[in-house]
């Protein structure tokens, strides 16, 4: 696939990424990651977040965490998580900007967790930037879905649940689809550079 062609044109001049975290960064748990020791990064995906930062990427997460609400763990452990996960980009020379997050479970109904795109319209008002054309990297229907409600470009990985977000169907008709992080990483830098041209 070309994935040159027919790309939003926001990404054009958009320097914002927005990724997941399960799945996409870490391995996944169907019993949650409940501390920073169950925390760990898929392969490639730290150095993925670096090259996007060299090529003057800023990096955001948004991420669903009801695991609080169900009292699986607290603030403190998801701050201990989050300082491991920024403390092993650290010697690769990357970072991530931001970590949204939604602890409620969806008996809430609030507007953060997605599907919904509060997190996403969080993310816009925090950065000052339209998410038209903003890449936004899931495994998950719901992540897709938030990135569409806001007009931003949904890349499926098919890490985590990737794989049986892809079987069973329905995504956004734009939707992206890679391997992991690191591949979706070099397809997006390519097109930076083609614009470079």
């Amino acid at each position: 696939m070309d994935i040159s062609r027919d790309f939003p044109v926001g990404l054009r001049s958009s320097r914002l990424i927005v990724l997941d975290r399960d799945g996409v960064i870490n391995h996944d748990s169907a019993s949650f990651i409940k501390s920073p020791d169950e925390w760990r990064p898929i392969d490639g995906s730290l150095e993925a977040i670096a090259k996007l930062n060299f090529a003057g990427y800023r990096v955001v997460v948004a991420t669903n965490q009801s695991g609080i609400d169900r009292g699986l763990f607290n603030m403190q452990t998801l701050n201990a998580i989050h300082e491991k996960m920024h403390q092993m980009l650290s010697p690769l020379g990357g970072r991530i900007d931001a970590v949204f997050f939604c602890p409620h479970t969806a008996q809430a109904e609030c507007e953060c967790r997605k599907p919904k795109p509060g997190l996403f319209y969080a993310i816009g008002q925090r950065f000052h930037i339209d998410l038209t054309g903003v890449p936004c990297v899931g495994d998950s229907l719901r992540d897709l879905q938030a990135a569409e409600a806001v007009g931003g470009l949904p890349i499926l990985v098919r890490t985590g649940k990737g794989e049986k977000t892809l079987a069973a169907g329905g995504l956004p008709s734009h939707t992206w689809v890679f391997a992991d992080l690191a591949e979706a990483t070099e397809a997006l830098l390519a097109i930076g550079h083609d614009l470079a041209e």
